[in-house]
């Protein structure tokens, strides 16, 4: 297993977020959540699973006959993984660019502002 995952894809972030949200899981319970949402097949996302578990994604248990699989970063390690990538590749690695385009997307709510600026004050406490 690699020392860091690769970034997940976007069927394997479907998947890592069904195991954040359950916890360890059967491929069938996986599956069960994702078929609620939309239509899948589960030998597609034993297959997923499986690749994962080759990645580093997903540890799997096989101690009992269905095998139980969790996700072996947290939703915050990947979701920090996946805004560093986006950063790089999109916005030549600035932050001020990132957020401003996330910002640009969807409006954010009084709330989420208020909590982006006491966030960025912290940062900034953090650097004195």
């Amino acid at each position: 297993m690699a020392a860091v995952p690769p970034r997940p894809t976007n069927a394997e972030l479907e998947i890592l977020t069904v195991l954040w949200s359950i916890g360890p899981a059967t491929v069938r319970d996986v599956y069960n959540v994702i078929s609620r949402r939309r239509s899948a097949q589960y030998s597609t996302v034993l297959k997923f699973m499986q690749i994962m578990a080759e990645k580093g994604l997903v540890r799997r248990d096989e101690k009992q006959r269905a095998h139980v699989y969790e996700a072996t970063r947290s939703r915050e390690f990947t979701q920090r993984q996946l805004a560093g990538d986006l950063m790089e590749r999109a916005f030549s690695g600035s932050a001020k660019e990132l957020l401003v385009g996330a910002l640009s997307a969807r409006k954010a709510t009084k709330a989420e502002l208020a909590d982006l600026r006491n966030l960025l004050d912290g940062y900034e406490k953090e650097e004195k």
